[in-house]
């Protein structure tokens, strides 16, 4: 399957596309590491060649990378669009992968896509790493309550009731 990259980009208001503006700050978090019990993180806060050069150095041991979001239709296009403009390619590849879709999957209605974010453990405050960082806890709470439903350790187990 791949490593599973959870990434989070931020840029200013008003700037909702590379065509528009540049993104300030993007991080993040390699999933298979912190599952393992390691840290492992990446972030920068411009959107230079040089930032995308030690992207690409940081996921190449990974390789190869899935890119997870919460919002891969927003961040996806950061990330693809500068690696594009400096490399000619993208090592995620033409697609991510969605928080949220997953977390239908598991609970079984496609509909469900907001939920998930109850099981946040700390606030969203658009950092990208704390925010990737969360949404690859959350993810994981999510993996621990499949294999276990009977869990009294998962917050989602105990809403449910």
């Amino acid at each position: 399957m791949g490593t599973l990259i959870v990434v989070d980009c931020e840029a200013p208001f008003g700037v909702g596309a590379p065509s528009v503006g540049d993104m300030t700050e993007f991080g993040a978090v390699d999933f298979n590491a912190l599952r393992e019990g390691r840290t492992e993180t990446f972030h920068r806060t411009d959107c230079s060649e040089e930032t995308f050069r030690r992207f690409r150095e940081w996921l190449a041991p990974r390789m190869p990378v899935v890119f997870v979001s919460d919002n891969p239709a927003y961040d996806f296009q950061w990330i693809n669009f500068y690696f594009w403009r400096y490399f000619g390619e993208n090592p995620f590849g033409h697609s991510g992968r969605r928080i949220a879709d997953f977390y239908a999957g598991l609970v079984g209605d496609f509909r469900s896509t907001q939920k998930w974010k109850r099981l946040r453990r700390t606030k969203h405050d658009h950092h990208p790493v704390h925010d990737a960082l969360d949404t690859r806890c959350t993810s994981n709470r999510r993996c621990n309550h499949a294999a276990r439903p009977e869990s009294r350790h998962c917050r989602w187990n105990d809403r449910r009731k």
